[in-house]
């Protein structure tokens, strides 16, 4: 069955309902139920209980329900670390650090502190709110005493936050995105996904430009401004600015009476990291064909292995070893480890529930054939060469217009998955395209969750903190397009 047009119409309903409604889960839900309307032959009941099964079909795909319980059970690793004081033992050793630096060199702790930011946010790659939340949270009295501008701390951690968990997707980016992959029909979606890195330009600029922000301390724009008033005036945020704080966001209470111990984070988080490329050796060991050495058969294992078995495995271990951690010290006991697992799950069910939508979607544009649609009618005026550009400023408009990369990923995988396919141009190259476009639009969008979070975490102003970050993330944006169309016509 051709669908046509009509075929594009539910994801275009799905960005403008988001727009207006600023609803990310209801524009998503009504896009499904669209899109299942126009499958049905417009029967209301029969397009709303094909709608149901669609939901109900995303879990028939191992890899969607591996990724959506990873998702939930990262909430209780999180809140593991936090109760454990392993956060704030953390802290107390950058605190620590950074008089050390003071005493020998007044003055270098500002750069100091900005570049540890980055850092944090940068290795925080396991989830991007939890990066933001920890940069925010944990730098504000430190940023705050130095007399840097909260704009400044909430730009540090929206540009170090999303930016790192693509580029190294061992986390819930990366079996998410390896399960829209799959859903368009592609059989090695993690060796696709780890080739693409190298050319997704924007979160490499991104990261670039905030390093050479911090250390030549040459701001540009509103952010220059920001940095003048505060020093000038000593004020860290602008007069009439409306601090975005939320007090259920900053953290996890800690436990009392016990000693805070950095260890008590990193362990953990160095065991789920550690635990990825493992689990897609052992995943992927029995798929390997004529190996010519150990090291070459576990290097084509990774790239057969199942990215959302190892993310899964990685965060039950870590879970694991955290639980014998804490109970060995005596923070916790098997009670308070249940009730803490249910109370993490509960707090990223939101991102568990995105997911569910996303796949969704993306299954139902496949049934559509939306992506082949729009491939064929832009076949006679779209080169190759063209492409990757072109996808990347569509997926950026997406991001800006939605707020989300994630759900932007579920729309415009499946659009230009086919599209590369049917242009023949370079897929890795269009998938980071796709992938660079939906960190672009969320960093410049006024309505992104994560740029939301860093505000709250920072307590800055949030359209403060847009303004400020615009710019930046504008030149990065530039460049990268530029960039795409070089690859494009010498590729």
């Amino acid at each position: 069955m051709e669908y046509g047009f009509l075929s594009i119409v539910p994801p275009i309903v799905a960005i403008i309902l988001a727009l207006r409604t600023k609803q990310v889960y209801i524009a998503l839900l009504f896009g499904i139920w669209f899109s299942w309307l126009i499958i049905k032959g417009w029967n209301p009941l029969d397009g709303t209980l094909a709608m149901i099964e669609g939901l109900v079909n995303v879990f028939k795909s191992p890899g969607n329900t591996r990724t959506i319980m990873f998702s939930a059970l990262v909430g209780a690793l999180l809140i593991f670390i936090q109760y454990s004081r392993g956060v704030e033992g953390f802290i107390n050793i950058l605190n620590k650090l950074i008089l050390k630096v003071e005493k020998k060199q007044a003055g270098y702790s500002r750069v100091l502190v900005q570049l540890l930011a980055t850092i944090t946010g940068l290795l925080l790659f396991v989830e991007t709110s939890i990066s933001s939340l920890t940069v925010g949270t944990l730098y504000r009295p430190i940023f705050d005493k130095l007399g840097i501008p909260r704009e400044k701390l909430a730009y540090i951690a929206d540009s170090s936050s999303a930016p790192s968990s693509i580029l190294i997707p061992f986390n819930a980016w990366g079996a998410f995105i390896m399960g829209l992959l799959l859903t368009q029909g592609i059989e090695k979606p993690f060796s696709l996904m780890m080739s693409s890195i190298k050319y997704n330009f924007y979160p490499l600029l991104a990261i670039a430009i905030l390093f050479i922000v911090i250390f030549t301390k040459k701001d540009f724009g509103p952010m220059k401004k920001a940095e003048k008033r505060t020093k000038e005036t000593g004020e860290l945020m602008n007069p009439n600015a409306i601090p975005m704080v939320s007090d259920e966001v900053t953290s996890f209470p800690p436990k009392e009476g016990i000693k805070a111990k950095a260890y008590n984070m990193i362990v953990p988080l160095l065991v789920m990291v550690l635990m990825m490329p493992i689990n897609l050796i052992y995943t992927g060991w029995n798929a390997v064909e004529g190996a010519t050495s150990f090291l070459n058969h576990a290097a084509q294992a990774i790239g057969n292995g199942s990215g959302s078995s190892s993310v899964l495995y990685a965060v039950i271990t870590s879970l694991l070893v955290a639980m014998v951690m804490y109970f060995i010290q005596g923070i916790m006991k098997p009670k308070e480890m249940v009730n803490l697992t249910l109370k993490g799950i509960s707090e990223l069910m939101p991102l568990a529930l995105l997911m569910l939508l996303a796949f969704a979607i993306g299954d139902a544009c496949k049934e559509l054939e939306t992506g082949i649609y729009v491939a064929n009618v832009t076949k006679d005026w779209l080169s190759p060469e063209l492409l990757p550009a072109v996808v990347f400023i569509i997926s950026s408009f997406i991001a800006f217009s939605t707020g989300t990369s994630w759900g932007t990923f579920a729309i415009m995988l499946a659009i230009s998955v086919p599209m590369a396919n049917i242009h023949g141009a370079d897929l890795t190259i269009v998938v980071a395209a796709t992938l660079g476009g939906g960190i672009f639009g969320d960093h410049c969008s006024p309505i992104s969750d994560t740029s939301i979070i860093s505000s709250m975490a920072s307590a800055s102003d949030h359209i403060d903190h847009v303004k400020t970050q615009l710019p930046y993330a504008l030149v990065g944006g530039a460049i990268t397009t530029i960039l795409y169309l070089i690859i494009g016509f010498l590729g």
